[in-house]
């Protein structure tokens, strides 16, 4: 076999496995991060396209709600219904600046919480959970 021969052969190998590898890629998403847990019982799980979309929708969906919440509590009740809000006393100031001052604080620290506790539970309905089995 003339040299020639041989490597018109192994540039032909090579492309037809890059494209088996490229039709591989695209249907399943590795995990290649550096941040494995120590446990690593996620190592060897192959998680499809579509499960990445779906994870990744209800977590931007999460995501949506809660930044609306924040929005809401922020900017609406702390600025824009302010004036309202100062027509009800609550411990001696008016709402709205108790509002603007503490209750947007005590909402975001539950909103945080809040999104731990719906995380895990999106995690472990996506399989990609960091529990032990």
């Amino acid at each position: 076999m003339s040299t020639v021969q041989q490597s018109a052969d192994s540039t032909l190998f090579k492309e037809t496995e890059l494209a088996q590898q490229d039709q591989h890629d695209s249907e399943v998403v590795h995990h290649h991060g550096g941040n494995m847990p120590s446990h690593g019982h996620h190592d060897e799980e192959v998680v499809s396209e579509r499960d990445v979309n779906s994870y990744w929708k209800a977590n931007l969906s999460l995501l949506g709600k809660l930044l609306c919440v924040w929005f809401v509590v922020s900017f609406g009740f702390g600025i824009l219904l302010v004036d309202v809000l100062n027509q009800i006393p609550l411990f001696g100031f008016k709402m709205g600046f108790w509002w603007a001052q503490q209750g947007s604080i005590y909402v975001f620290v539950g909103i945080i919480f809040y999104y731990v506790h719906k995380m895990k539970h999106i995690d472990r309905e996506h399989g990609v959970d960091d529990d032990e089995d």
